[in-house]
């Protein structure tokens, strides 16, 4: 049912890599139209996880980190005969996406003093890993979602 936005169709590659998923990643990393700043970040924190992680690409390691992240389940709010009831339900793939995505900026917005680049490199090293806040987010999901199983016949 969600409108397909310009983004989906328009969405071009980053210029190093040609990845749709860092492509989008930088979108949403930039602020007031900043983008060759979001790319300089992005590209940046790239070189970091290399130094750090010199066995896989960094473009690898980020893909395998944002796949880590991805919740499968989550609960939603239904009502039902006047009350609301948390019921788990499946979430498709571009929700899964950008919830990845926006779980991993806010967890390293959330971090303060050091530079954004080093911020974003260490969490993503830190998903990969599976560790570190935005992979707890996503368990935290996946444990409210499994907590409340019993109201499942309610997702219809």
């Amino acid at each position: 049912m969600g409108r397909i936005t310009a983004s989906r169709t328009s969405l071009k590659g980053d210029p190093k890599h040609n990845s749709m998923l860092a492509g989008k990643f930088i979108n949403c990393l930039m602020l007031d139209g900043k983008k060759t700043t979001a790319q300089k970040v992005f590209y940046d924190a790239l070189a970091e996880i290399g130094k750090r992680n010199s066995d896989s690409e960094p473009i690898q390691i980020f893909e395998e980190a944002v796949e880590n992240i991805k919740p499968y389940i989550e609960v939603r709010s239904k009502r039902v005969g006047g009350a609301s009831y948390q019921v788990p339900m499946q979430v498709n793939r571009t929700r899964q996406q950008s919830l990845a995505i926006r779980w991993l900026l806010a967890a390293v917005r959330d971090k303060k003093g050091r530079p954004m680049h080093l911020k974003l490199a260490d969490e993503v090293l830190a998903a990969y890993k599976k560790e570190g806040v935005a992979y707890t987010k996503r368990e935290n999901t996946h444990r409210m979602a499994d907590a409340n199983k019993a109201f499942a016949h309610f997702a219809w």
